[in-house]
């Protein structure tokens, strides 16, 4: 009696593009979902007196998300420890995206839900697109 073990085949570049392109749609989503939210509820937009658009919320959650799409991309081809090196350098930029929010000149309620909106990109977009790299 034989067995017989498989592999299972490492994702594609394809497949890795797809999975980041659906997650930055849905964090896009989820992100001016949050602010939509959060203005309905009280909370200012405004940013030393200039309001944030909703859609704002959405074009800038896709834009960094295709930021780290294209890191993902590079780290599965060039990086010994594609995921490993990904989600540490994905979890610090969140963390550095906080500094901005902080020092901006608005209420401590508009922070809080600016720095929420990043948390929830992050937690769509960082582990869908880490389950399709290489560990």
């Amino acid at each position: 009696m034989s067995t017989t073990t498989q592999l299972a085949a490492a994702p594609t570049t394809r497949s890795l593009v797809v999975a980041g392109i659906a997650a930055t749609a849905v964090a896009s989503l989820a992100t001016s979902a949050v602010a939509a939210a959060g203005h309905a509820a009280g909370i200012s937009l405004d940013i030393a007196g200039e309001p944030i658009p909703v859609p704002g919320f959405a074009i800038m959650t896709t834009l960094f998300s295709l930021v780290g799409l294209v890191l993902a991309v590079a780290l599965r081809r060039f990086a010994r420890h594609p995921r490993r090196i990904f989600v540490r350098t994905t979890l610090a930029l969140t963390a550095l995206s906080f500094v901005p929010d902080v020092l901006a000149d608005a209420a401590v309620s508009t922070k809080m839900l600016l720095m929420l909106t990043h948390l929830v990109a992050a937690a769509i977009v960082i582990p869908a697109i880490a389950r399709r790299l290489p560990a």
